[in-house]
């Protein structure tokens, strides 16, 4: 959640009776991204009456994707489901989720966007574009109009938490690891309160960390276009010896400058490229946390406020006698169905 107070009503109307029903032990794990407004104080508000929410609340708002990493670091069920609180996914659907997973033995079931009616002309687009772009990249087993709203079990939430990634993109790197999946189509609905908070430019962001993380293909887009461009002038130098031993050259500036300008544009687009791929780097060589827990309700319940440092660790820490939800003592493979809540969906 981020900046989310116009819709948490709604959103525990909707999301406790479907849990409540399923007759499983569950934990809701809402992720904070560091809301500026009253989500966070709203949050605890509802914790009187709702002792299954769990509120983690980050020091600042570190994104999308940190926000899920965030959620699947603190889940403890068997089960996990993420799910955005704009209720444009439906949680109506986790049970038909849960109830796949269980019965054919499934590891992921994806929420896949059967309708999206309620995005604009532009949205529709490039949602379209950038999900052939990732199933070339990625491989056919990724589904197409797939985004954050699936069940992981969880094997695949330990395979996803093992992973080095410091700046993951989820709905490639599930298909990825090749866990036996299934898919549970829905209508896209329209966001029932407030205003997007994923914008054009954090759409592009998207598209930009999915490519870079999963493919060199720009790299050898540059090489390629270098080597196109050094042809080009190959066949340039040709024309002009040419003209010159005709004695039909004139000189110009017309020419020299549009071959300068464009020259300049391939070097500038390579050592762009180049530069991201380097920054990413950078990036894993420092190792900086994509998060900081500024208050976990859990941890908070569970034992005395700790003297010290007020920042608390990125992973939870568990006690051992405290088993994970929808696994009872001395009994296995009863499902819990945790929702861990980011902050936005695509």
């Amino acid at each position: 959640m981020y900046n989310e107070e116009a819709v948490l009503g709604l959103f525990a109307e909707r999301v406790r009776p479907v849990l409540d029903g399923m007759d499983v032990g569950y934990e809701v794990v809402v992720v904070d991204d560091g809301s500026t407004d009253s989500t966070a104080a709203r949050l605890l508000g509802l914790r009187r009456s709702w002792p299954e929410l769990r509120v983690v609340r980050l020091r600042r708002n570190s994104g999308h994707q940190a926000a899920l990493t965030a959620g699947l670091n603190c889940a403890r069920g068997q089960w996990v489901v993420s799910i955005d609180a704009d209720l444009q996914d439906p949680p109506e659907k986790i049970p038909e989720m849960f109830a796949m997973a269980t019965e054919r033995e499934l590891d992921v079931v994806y929420g896949v966007r059967a309708d999206r009616g309620s995005d604009s002309p532009l949205k529709r687009y490039t949602a379209a574009a950038y999900y052939r772009l990732m199933r070339r990249l990625v491989g056919k087993e990724m589904p197409a109009h797939a985004g954050d709203f699936r069940l992981l079990s969880r094997a695949a939430v330990d395979a996803l938490r093992s992973l080095p990634e410091q700046q993951p993109v989820y709905r490639l790197l599930v298909p990825w690891l090749g866990f036996p999946s299934g898919e549970v189509t829905y209508v896209r609905e329209s966001r029932a309160a407030g205003s997007t908070k994923y914008p054009l430019g954090k759409m592009v962001r998207l598209a930009l960390d999915s490519i870079t993380n999963f493919s060199a293909a720009p790299l050898r887009v540059a090489t390629r276009l270098g080597v196109a461009t050094m042809a080009l002038c190959f066949v340039a130098v040709i024309f002009t010896f040419v003209s010159f031993l005709l004695g039909e050259t004139v000189s110009g500036w017309a020419s020299l400058t549009i071959a300068v300008l464009f020259l300049g544009a391939v070097q500038l687009i390579c050592l762009g490229l180049a530069g991201e791929y380097l920054g990413r780097i950078y990036s894993a060589v420092q190792r900086r946390p994509t998060y900081f827990v500024a208050h976990d309700t859990h941890l908070t319940d569970a034992e005395p406020t700790p003297a010290g440092p007020t920042d608390l660790p990125a992973q939870p820490h568990l006690a051992d006698d405290d088993p994970p939800f929808g696994e009872n003592p001395g009994h296995r493979g009863n499902g819990a169905m945790p929702a861990a809540v980011g902050d936005r969906a695509s």
